[in-house]
């Protein structure tokens, strides 16, 4: 158990490092929302027309939800489609370990014209 820890601590780092992880998680929760509104939909017997008229969308942008590689969706679709399935999407916004170093400009001289 301790090795998958340490496994998957690493591989957070290492994705962190190349500036990846952000994405894949992005990746990762579309993906689940698109395969749990595409079952949802098979189960209830629901049309695309019928689930863009709840979520409030157009048919156009409800496949965009669906497609699990097409991430140019709006957290509001994001948010209400999760809601239709029971389910929902948490944020946190946090402040990065990083610092701030405030510059201040830089008087510019003013040249007169001749």
């Amino acid at each position: 158990m301790k090795t998958k820890k340490k496994i998957t601590k690493n591989s957070d780092s290492f994705l962190e490092q190349v500036g990846i992880l952000e994405e894949i998680n992005f990746a990762s929760a579309k993906n689940i929302l698109s395969s749990d509104l595409q079952t949802y939909m098979e189960v209830n017997k629901k049309t695309q027309l019928d689930i863009s008229k709840k979520l409030k969308i157009t048919r156009a942008e409800l496949k965009k939800l669906l497609d699990p590689n097409n991430f140019s969706v709006t957290l509001l679709t994001c948010y209400r489609a999760a809601s239709l399935l029971g389910k929902q999407i948490t944020m946190n916004l946090t402040d990065l370990d990083v610092k701030i170093i405030k510059v201040k400009p830089k008087k510019v001289k003013k040249i007169k014209a001749k």
